[in-house]
């Protein structure tokens, strides 16, 4: 991971928890940073694509491995 990579560790919490740390998370970092949110909260699939484009974040990846999936978002 590079220096302007974040991680947050949103394994175990239910909507709309992963999407509420990461905005806050978010709201750290200067625009351009990158910050990768992990869940396994099978709503996060559709809530966090859906905050990145009403936020003006862009989804740069998505991966999934097993039940935990990885979301890198960078900020818009």
């Amino acid at each position: 991971m590079s220096d302007d990579t974040h991680t947050l560790d949103a394994i175990g919490l239910l909507c709309p928890l992963p999407v509420l740390k990461a905005r806050k998370r978010l709201q750290a970092l200067t625009q351009g940073e990158s910050l990768t949110v992990l869940a396994d909260d099978p709503a996060a699939v559709v809530d966090v694509p859906h905050f990145c484009h009403e936020a003006g974040h862009e989804l740069v990846s998505t991966a999934t491995d097993g039940p935990v999936m990885t979301f890198v978002i960078r900020k818009g």
